[in-house]
């Protein structure tokens, strides 16, 4: 019987997700929650405050939030902005290299997407993410997406959070000191362009800490046609410019650019595809390399 590694891992959403996210992959086959499992890591799933099977909120969804206020945001757009594929000349779905083929893939994607009951509000969720990690007794927080920032923010909150792994971090801000802002990269559609905010340096200093790793996949490219793999090309941009800023005040964190290791055809959930085996390995080897599996 495999020896459990000493430091579990807390998984962490994205937006207008759920801990599905990580339960499996579209196309029904195992997902991280079981594949880490079986690799040795106790494993937590938690749905963020207002969201999936997480309590009610007491204060209304925001109106203009664009998955609640329009279905077909969800059904057209958010396929799109997650690089998951694109539409042919008849509005037929069609994906990418490593998403699922089928009908039945397209609407598991599609269904998984969940309204919150309430505002998005992410110093909450990692105030909500910090105080479970803590009850824990300490973890490695593996996040996604809009998740990213939420980790980040938990790991300024309690020395519990012992490292993060991120998978496409992205979608609200990336954490700087807020007397060494970033540049901006600007997406095509201007509002996609990946955001920064400022936090005091003492603070901020927390993130070189710990080890930090960040993972993305393929089909990025700033100034695409594309509005996906544009908007996700403001989003690496940014991720480079965090990862220099952490390893400059001599952090510890690694950017993972999957072509790069030629691996191709992930999109944006790429922790569901159907290469998800091999994307697991690398954090495992990570983990590893950083005595994190002991």
């Amino acid at each position: 019987m495999k020896t459990a590694a000493a430091l579990p891992l807390v998984f962490q959403h994205g937006g207008a997700q759920s801990k599905r996210t990580w339960e499996t992959r579209v196309d029904g086959h195992e997902g991280f929650n079981t594949l880490f499992l079986r690799a040795g890591y106790s494993v937590y799933l938690l749905d963020q405050p207002r969201t999936g099977e997480s309590n009610l909120s007491t204060k209304a969804i925001t109106p203009g939030t664009p998955w609640a206020g329009n279905p077909m945001y969800g059904d057209k757009t958010l396929y799109i902005l997650s690089r998951v594929g694109h539409y042919d000349d008849k509005g037929n779905p069609v994906p990418n290299e490593q998403f699922p083929e089928g009908e039945a893939a397209y609407q598991a994607f599609e269904q998984s997407w969940t309204v919150g009951t309430g505002t998005l509000d992410n110093d909450l969720n990692a105030n909500m993410l910090a105080q479970a990690v803590d009850k824990i007794g300490g973890a490695v927080v593996v996040t996604h997406s809009m998740g990213g920032t939420i980790g980040w923010r938990a790991a300024l909150k309690t020395k519990g959070v012992k490292a993060t792994i991120a998978y496409e971090p992205g979608g609200t801000e990336f954490l700087f000191p807020d007397d060494e802002m970033p540049k901006i990269t600007k997406a095509r559609f201007a509002p996609l362009s990946a955001p920064a905010l400022g936090v005091p340096r003492s603070t901020w200093m927390a993130l070189t800490e710990i080890p930090i790793v960040l993972y993305y996949g393929d089909h990025i490219k700033l100034g695409s046609r594309n509005v996906g793999e544009d908007k996700w090309g403001t989003g690496l941009a940014m991720a480079r410019q965090f990862v220099d800023t952490i390893n400059r005040h001599g952090g510890d964190a690694t950017l993972v650019h999957l072509p790069d290791l030629g691996i191709r055809g992930n999109s944006h959930f790429l922790m569901g595809e159907k290469n998800n085996v091999k994307i697991m390995k690398l954090a495992l080897k990570w983990l590893h390399e950083k005595g994190l599996d002991s």
